[in-house]
């Protein structure tokens, strides 16, 4: 069988068990992430850390999906949990198209009896361009769930908002929020998805039938 050989980038506790900061994995042709996640396990290097440590994968600095094909001289790297972070809140800002199925997910938790979502489209135009101060908004958005989360008692709270070119139908943002109860959820995805229109640094433009123009909007 044909194999590729990628490189896998490691980070904070990963790097120092491994004592490196990279290495080189040998892979199978068409392998995806799962694959490369379970040959990794097996490294004597990283097989203690990676059954301890949850761990997320970034192929070519895009957060990817464990059945993401990789290709020959694809950078991934293994992405323990962020210092800072929290479990319970999920920030991003993403090229990738935007699933609402997934955002779901990130907030299910044995103690919500309800998740609620909102996803917003392009309508009316050909497209929609989003460009974004991405660095910013990251932030800026991870902090207005976290005070949602925080308000409205919420067990979880996710937001992801594509940028680039968005075409008719698809999603542009997805805000998904879970709590015990219906009504704290809804207030929760409510006010983090107003704050994040009118709060984080992301712009848009129309494009149709050739024309195009930035959408007005107010200062924050």
């Amino acid at each position: 069988m044909a194999h590729m050989r990628v490189t896998v980038r490691l980070f904070a506790i990963l790097r120092d068990r491994a004592g490196a900061r990279f290495i080189d994995v040998e892979l199978p042709q068409r392998a995806t992430v799962a694959d490369a996640l379970e040959i990794l396990g097996q490294r004597s290097e990283l097989s203690d850390a990676l059954t301890r440590i949850p761990v997320r994968m970034a192929v070519n600095r895009e957060y990817a999906d464990a059945d993401s094909e990789l290709h020959p001289g694809d950078e991934l790297a293994l992405i323990p949990p962020i210092s800072g972070g929290c479990g319970d809140i999920d920030a991003r800002i993403s090229r990738n198209s935007l699933s609402l199925q997934d955002v779901s997910r990130l907030v299910e938790r044995p103690g919500a009896g309800a998740i609620v979502t909102f996803q917003g489209t392009t309508r009316e135009v050909e497209r929609l361009d989003y460009e974004a101060y991405t660095e910013m908004a990251e932030k800026r958005i991870h902090q207005i769930l976290t005070e949602c989360l925080e308000r409205h008692g919420l067990q979880a709270i996710a937001a992801q908002h594509r940028v680039g070119s968005v075409p008719l139908g698809e999603a542009s943002v997805i805000v998904a929020a879970s709590s015990a109860h219906r009504d704290e959820a809804f207030a929760g995805a409510r006010e983090a998805i107003d704050r994040i229109k009118a709060e984080a640094p992301i712009w848009k433009r129309e494009v149709h039938d050739g024309n195009s123009q930035w959408v007005e909007g107010v200062l924050p």
